[in-house]
């Protein structure tokens, strides 16, 4: 058993909603990419105890995942390079209007934090 409180899907969209508002980012607008993200953050937290980015492998310790914990610490420079973040959850605004798809990015996690 689990130390922390289980997540919902609705818990972790709030958590999602929160901080693309306090960032001034918007969400992913596709419905189905985006449910698919939050349900993986949703089991990341749950299988965790934190948010650790859908799209990444755990290192297996909260020390060690810091920085990779949605959002990570790569988000910001991805955003101002590419419009979007590693695994497209959140966007700028100017990304998010120009209607343009969110494309695959190079990782920026140093292969000695990678499992």
């Amino acid at each position: 058993m689990n130390s922390w409180p289980e997540k919902t899907d609705a818990d972790t969209r709030r958590f999602a909603e929160m901080v693309s508002s306090h960032q001034g980012w918007k969400l992913n607008g596709d419905p189905a990419f985006l449910e698919t993200l939050i349900r993986g953050l949703t089991a990341n937290f749950n299988r965790y105890g934190y948010y650790l980015c859908p799209c990444r492998d755990t290192a297996g310790s909260r020390e060690r995942d810091q920085d990779v914990i949605c959002p990570c610490v790569y988000c910001p420079p991805d955003l101002e390079e590419y419009g979007h973040c590693f695994c497209a959850l959140y966007l700028t605004e100017e990304f998010s209007a120009s209607g343009k798809e969110p494309s695959g990015i190079p990782e920026r996690r140093p292969e000695r934090l990678i499992p």
